[in-house]
């Protein structure tokens, strides 16, 4: 099957951990999504995709999966699992579900049996190699520090794990794996889910060989991204997978794809829908990293403009009429928008907030909203190290402060603050009652601080609020053609004040306009014609354009 239904919907993220607890115990579950389905219907959603539900230590919150077909008990049962199935399909709702498949736990029943022996039949199920010269067999690093290799007595050998030693690399040139992967996927197909997000995907093919990889002087370890990202045979995995699995379902996919490009997109996205619906690219996320190589995107600087219209608008021209983007500004690893991409305070975050949904959803592609951003939620702004819960951001702590000593501790926790996943995983603030409406105990979590100030409760009926304003940018999204289907032309790409663009289509031309700053700037648009369709503001002077401000002009 190849239906096109992605291209309309609007996805919104839930982290399951952190969305509603029903059951009392401080834990966000499958019943507290259940409970929230009015919510979601209100906002005018398309789509729920749910960070990783399935058993898991959780040594990395569910991205270390120990059984691809049972539920995390923290979240309920499958019992509990087929009821919110059910319940979002009669409401219109369909379910994206998160697929983590680079990867297991090192829970995972193959990888307890491939680590006993050479000769199991799980044994080549994961990436072994023998010591060279008593030690690892290249100079690659983890994802989360350290090196990413492991050694095992039983076998005498290593394993390969690009992120926490507890996240063993499956081994995909195995074609056992690849079928054993195949089965787990069309037990929730058959389920009815109407979709994968796919963790890391575009790592599951290594180079032959797996050469030592660049190492920046003074790191401790080498770069295994040229060697490990996009590889040799990934188009062919994602094909077989297409053909065995994903064309025989009425499903949208998505797959995360570090470091690929608009060409490689073109083909993981092909609009002949032989690999996958869209992507998840990091350039315009990973803008603003450290001059430093060795600190990667630990930094606390602010997203120059007009290289995040640069990243943005090559994906635009890019993709156009060959593929199909995935919109996103923030999601469970990446820090809240406004405080990313904005300087706004207090006073300024509401209209911060508008103007920055309407820059991403006047975009051609399918916008994805992460929970909490059609609130406004910002950066937690914590100040010391004990009040995060992240393993990376724990790690490059004691990596780049006590071991390697290349920043000051009060330096890295600038950092943290800046760019930590933590920012993105705090308990969702419903109201402004003990634990925000989240849960009824203490939270697995701290709730951000500003709750009382940033909740859901005080903004469902608020006519002026972040959640209204993304109402409206949604039922637009589904109404006009031209923001879904239209090409895509970026106005003055060297103004480092104004993100304004144009998007056309069949007659139909739209004038975007978004100020991202703090100030009141002055713009006279030639395309300033036809109707008013959107703002952020009551109406003022037409080249007048006041903190934050976006405005969205129709002209048929």
């Amino acid at each position: 099957m190849n239906s096109n239904w992605f291209k309309d919907a609007v996805v919104y993220q839930i982290y399951p951990r952190s969305f509603q607890d029903s059951n009392h115990d401080g834990i966000g579950d499958l019943g507290g999504i259940k409970q929230r389905i009015p919510y979601l219907k209100k906002l005018g959603v398309d789509v729920l995709w749910l960070n990783p539900i399935y058993r898991s230590p959780d040594v990395d919150n569910g991205y270390d999966i120990s059984d691809y077909e049972s539920i995390q008990a923290d979240f309920g049962t499958m019992e509990d699992f087929d009821q919110l199935l059910e319940a979002l399909h009669k409401n219109q709702l369909k379910l994206m579900m998160d697929l983590v498949v680079n990867h297991t736990s090192d829970q995972h029943k193959w990888f307890q049996a491939s680590k006993q022996s050479r000769d199991n039949p799980y044994a080549d199920y994961y990436i072994w190699r023998d010591p060279v010269d008593g030690h690892a067999p290249n100079n690659w690093g983890a994802s989360f520090n350290g090196s990413a290799w492991t050694y095992v007595p039983e076998r005498g050998q290593y394993y390969l794990h690009l992120f926490a030693p507890e996240q063993p690399d499956l081994n995909w040139e195995n074609e056992a794996v690849r079928q054993d992967v195949y089965a787990a996927m069309r037990f929730w197909l058959e389920k009815g889910i109407d979709g994968f997000r796919m963790d890391v995907i575009n790592m599951i093919s290594k180079v032959p060989g797996l050469p030592d990889g660049p190492q920046a002087a003074g790191a401790a370890y080498g770069d295994s991204s040229p060697y490990t990202t996009n590889g040799p045979r990934l188009n062919e995995f994602l094909q077989e997978m297409n053909r065995e699995v994903l064309s025989h379902y009425d499903i949208m996919t998505v797959g995360e794809m570090p470091g690929a490009t608009p060409e490689m997109a073109r083909q993981y996205s092909n609009l002949a829908g032989t690999e996958l619906n869209m992507i998840f690219q990091f350039e315009h996320v990973s803008l603003a990293g450290n001059p430093d190589p060795r600190l990667g995107k630990w930094n606390d600087q602010p997203v120059s403009l007009v290289d995040l219209k640069a990243s943005l608008s090559r994906w635009q021209e890019g993709l156009d009429g060959q593929g199909w983007n995935s919109l996103y500004w923030n999601n469970h690893d990446q820090p809240r928008a406004v405080s990313r991409f904005t300087t706004a305070g207090p006073q300024e975050r509401v209209k911060a907030a508008q103007m920055l949904g309407t820059t991403l959803h006047l975009l051609q592609g399918t916008p994805y909203v992460y929970e909490g951003e059609e609130l406004g939620m910002t950066n937690v702004g914590y100040t010391s190290l004990d009040q995060y819960e992240d393993i990376e951001s724990l790690n490059a702590y004691h990596e780049y402060v006590e071991k390697e000593q290349l920043v000051s501790g009060s330096t890295m926790l600038r950092y943290l603050a800046h760019m930590s996943r933590d920012n993105a995983r705090t308990p969702m603030p419903w109201d402004t009652s003990l634990n925000a409406g989240f849960s009824d105990v203490e939270p697995w979590f701290a709730l951000n601080p500003n709750y009382p100030e940033i909740n859901a409760a005080s903004q469902t009926d608020d006519p002026e609020s972040v959640f209204s304003y993304y109402q409206k940018l949604i039922a637009l999204r589904h109404q006009e053609p031209a923001i879904r289907y239209g090409s895509y032309q970026l106005l003055d790409p060297k103004d480092d004040q104004v993100f304004a663009y144009l998007r056309e289509y069949q007659g139909t031309t739209l004038l975007v306009i978004n100020n991202f700053t703090a100030t009141t700037v002055h713009r006279d648009y030639d395309q300033v014609k036809g109707e008013l369709l959107l703002a952020n503001y009551p109406a003022g002077q037409l080249t007048e354009f006041r903190p934050y401000e976006s405005r969205v002009y129709v002209h048929k």
